[in-house]
């Protein structure tokens, strides 16, 4: 029995003791290799690859010198010739050395004679066809024209104000058959504020005419734009009730 279990006990031991030699004898050519690595390095017989980085911030670009522009030839200033450095008398130019006396000028030909005095008259100048010369008042700009399209009225233009206000005439027609509502109009207002010309936008068919005709009657405020009276269209309402 002691044998048997003391055989059981050394058969494991035997892939243990393997993997130690193994490890040991990996770690002692790692070694070798490393040592011959560091041996070959520092003798020079072999040169590592350096990183493409370091050279480039080991080795600068080479400065290069730019030349100096050649300077322009320089001129020489010559000195002027006595000839060109005195000026050249001519036959009209003043005289340099002033006339011992004083004689009467004959050759006058080319000098400009003064004129008689010019006055200014009311029938013109003397000597002058007429309307030359004369200075005429300058008309004023003609006043600006009205608009003469109507233009609906919009949030930029003041609603014009009634004046004149005409109720329209219930027709005994409408009122027996009890017909009542509301009639919708534009109107179109000339400068004046007086309505020109109506157009039934919302019928009431017995109640229209009567709408039309008082809407005709009625008067506004002149509607200015920039202070100019417009003609203007507008929408006006026209209501028909009946009393209870």
């Amino acid at each position: 029995m002691p044998s048997e279990l003391f055989g059981a006990s050394r058969v494991p031991l035997r892939p243990r003791a393997r993997s130690s030699r193994v490890f040991i004898v990996s770690v002692f050519v790692h070694l070798l290799v490393l040592v011959a690595l560091l041996v070959a390095q520092l003798t020079g017989a072999l040169a590592l690859p350096t990183p493409v980085e370091t050279l480039a911030y080991v080795q600068p670009d080479p400065i290069v010198r730019i030349a100096d522009p050649p300077s322009p030839p320089s001129r020489s200033r010559q000195p002027a010739s006595r000839a060109d450095s005195q000026p050249v008398a001519s036959a009209s130019a003043a005289p340099v050395v002033a006339p011992r006396d004083i004689t009467i000028e004959t050759d006058t030909d080319g000098l400009d004679r003064p004129g008689p005095p010019v006055s200014l008259i009311d029938g013109g100048l003397p000597g002058v066809p007429e309307g030359v010369g004369r200075v005429e008042a300058i008309a004023p700009a003609p006043p600006a024209e009205k608009a003469t399209a109507p233009i609906r009225l919009h949030s930029g233009i003041r609603a014009p104000t009634k004046l004149v206000h005409v109720p329209p005439a219930y027709p005994a027609i409408a009122r027996t058959a009890r017909v009542q509502g509301l009639v919708i109009i534009e109107a179109t207002i000339d400068t004046d504020g007086a309505v020109v010309s109506t157009r039934v936008l919302k019928s009431v068919p017995l109640l229209d005419q009567a709408a039309v005709d008082a809407v005709r009657q009625w008067r506004f405020t002149p509607t200015l734009l920039n202070n100019v009276p417009v003609p203007i269209i507008m929408t006006v309402t026209v209501n028909f009730a009946l009393e209870p």
